[in-house]
C-alpha cells in the first residue's frame, strides 16, 4: 500500500517508463514512483535513458510520499 511507504526506506523496483524528466518505477504498490532526473546520478545527465531503461531493476530511496496526490518521489543516487 502507498501508505506503507515512508521516507528513508530503501526499496527495489522495476523501471516501467523513462521520460525526459526522469524514470518511473514499479515498487509493488498501486502507484509508480518517480526518480527525477536530478536524483538519478551524482553527475549531470542530459537524458535519463543514458543511465536507466525500461525493465531495469533499481535500488531506490523513498524521498517523499504524497498520499493525497498519490505521488512517490524516489532517489537512485542517494542509495549509492
Amino acid at each position: 500500500e502507498l501508505s506503507d511507504l515512508k521516507p528513508g526506506m530503501i526499496l527495489e523496483g522495476s523501471v516501467t517508463n523513462v521520460t525526459r524528466f526522469g524514470a518511473f518505477v514499479d515498487l509493488g504498490v498501486h502507484q509508480d514512483g518517480l526518480i527525477h532526473i536530478s536524483e538519478l546520478e551524482n553527475r549531470y545527465i542530459n537524458d535519463p535513458s543514458e543511465v536507466v531503461a525500461v525493465g531495469d531493476i533499481v535500488r531506490v530511496k523513498v524521498i517523499e510520499v504524497d498520499t493525497a496526490r498519490r505521488r512517490i518521489a524516489l532517489s537512485k543516487k542517494q542509495v549509492g
